[in-house]
């Protein structure tokens, strides 16, 4: 990775407005967030609400972007995100608040949760957009994204619930995007049983809520998107 370039995250929640408890409910799950993903190394400081149902961070490594929004959006469920990624340099020495930090990376995210709100990208909806300097990365990327999303925005609370537990039985933190989705087969049956007990629900039941729920199909996502920007911005 060059140095100095790094991922700004911009998330808001959508339709905030709809639900009383948005502030209460988001500042608890991005604590625990937070925790989790600094732990694990996928992002560089703590979530910070910065305006309203807003929120901002500076992710780790670039090629575990896609591990970090696939576990960002199961741990904050039942709240549905729009993701801004803005990939660049950032001016400052990081360290919060990360209010205080400027450069192109915050502007290229702006532009993209900007680009989600105001359906620029697709004639379809969608819930995340990368923008960089790299505008055929950008293109290729964003599009991937659009049909995830596609999916995404079909799976149901149980199918978020199952999914949910299946990524708590193992760290997300590895050597590698690769090394990440490995484990995750490899351990699949064993992990299996572990999340239907934990569910009280049999393990047919939960190998099926995640088939409907896309789950494989969002692993693969993850481990594709990752290699794709570690080899573009190697």
């Amino acid at each position: 990775m060059p140095s100095g370039i790094y991922a700004v995250l911009i998330a808001d929640v959508v339709a905030s407005s709809t639900r009383a408890d948005v502030r209460a409910l988001l500042g608890k799950k991005l604590a625990a967030a937070s925790k989790r993903h600094l732990d694990q190394k996928l992002i560089r400081l703590p979530y910070s609400v910065t305006a309203g149902d807003e929120f901002q961070t500076v992710a780790g490594e670039l090629p575990s972007l896609p591990a970090l929004l696939l576990d960002l959006r199961s741990l904050l469920q039942p709240l549905s995100l729009r993701l801004g990624i803005g990939i660049g340099r950032i001016s400052d020495r990081i360290r919060p608040p990360v209010n205080r930090l400027s450069g192109e990376a915050f502007q290229f995210a702006r532009r993209a949760i900007e680009s989600i709100k105001s359906g620029r990208l697709f004639k379809f909806e969608v819930l995340t957009a990368f923008a960089s300097r790299n505008e055929d990365f950008d293109s290729t990327i964003n599009l991937i994204y659009g049909l995830h999303d596609t999916l995404v925005l079909q799976i149901t609370p149980k199918q978020w619930e199952t999914i949910g537990t299946m990524e708590g039985l193992t760290p997300t933190r590895s050597g590698s995007i690769e090394g990440m989705i490995a484990k995750r087969s490899i351990l699949g049956r064993p992990r299996l049983g572990r999340a239907a007990r934990r569910l009280q629900l049999d393990t047919s039941t939960v190998s099926r809520n995640l088939k409907r729920g896309y789950y494989w199909q969002l692993m693969e996502t993850a481990r594709i998107a990752g290699s794709f920007i570690g080899r573009t911005f190697d």
